[in-house]
Order: structure tokens, then sequence, then C-alpha cells
């Protein structure tokens, strides 16, 4: 029996409108904004928060002497329809050269790693 349910994966940031809505815009959905916290309500009910962090430090990835902190997989149909849309979107590539593996790694505009994985 579980002790407790997942309810939502929340991001530090220091603009969670500004990430919010970079998210809103790879994943759709819906934004509800509170001072300093930032909701997002993907398609399917799943939710993504962003808190405000004024002394945010983006993690560095790869990086042999820190860590990346968490990342987030998103599976997509098509990788390079998908790359074009979040760069487009803001997104910085870190480790997407490698056409043949089944995923591409970036970083969200406020520094978090994300892969983009094929479904």
């Amino acid at each position: 029996m579980a002790l407790a349910e997942l309810d939502v994966v929340v991001l530090d940031c220091p603009d969670p409108l500004a990430l919010a809505e970079f998210y809103a815009g790879v994943l759709g959905g819906t934004i509800t904004e509170e001072p300093g916290w930032v909701d997002l309500e993907v398609p399917g009910g799943r939710k993504l928060a962003f808190q405000a962090s004024p002394e945010y430090v983006p993690p560095r990835w790869p990086s042999p002497d820190g860590s990346q902190q968490l990342h987030l997989d998103l599976v997509v149909e098509d990788l390079d329809v998908a790359e074009k849309g979040v760069l487009a979107l803001g997104a910085t590539p870190l480790d997407a050269e490698d056409r043949a593996r089944t995923f591409r790694v970036y970083a969200d505009p406020a520094g978090h790693p994300f892969c983009l994985c094929a479904g």
C-alpha cells in the first residue's frame, strides 16, 4: 500500500511565469498563477509547478563535479519536429548531436535539463 500519491513536480527558477509559458508551449496545458508560484496543468491531468527562487543557480550538465538535480523525459512522435519547436521556444541543445539515438538532451530557459524521447 502506498503512503502517498505524487501531486506535482516543482521546478525552482528565477521567473515562474516565463518557464511555465515555455513548458505550456512544449506540452500544452493551462497556466494558473499565484505570487511566486505558477501551476501548469497539462493534458491528461498531470501538473508541473514553477516556484520563484531569486538565488536560483541552474544545474550544469554534464558535470563531473556537479549534479543535474533532475530532468524531465518528454515523449514525442517526431524528434526532428519536436526539436525545432523547443528550440523556437528558447531551449538550448546540451547533447543532441547523435541523431541515431532515441533521445536528445536540451536545457529549458532556466537551465533545467530535459530529454525529447522517441515515442
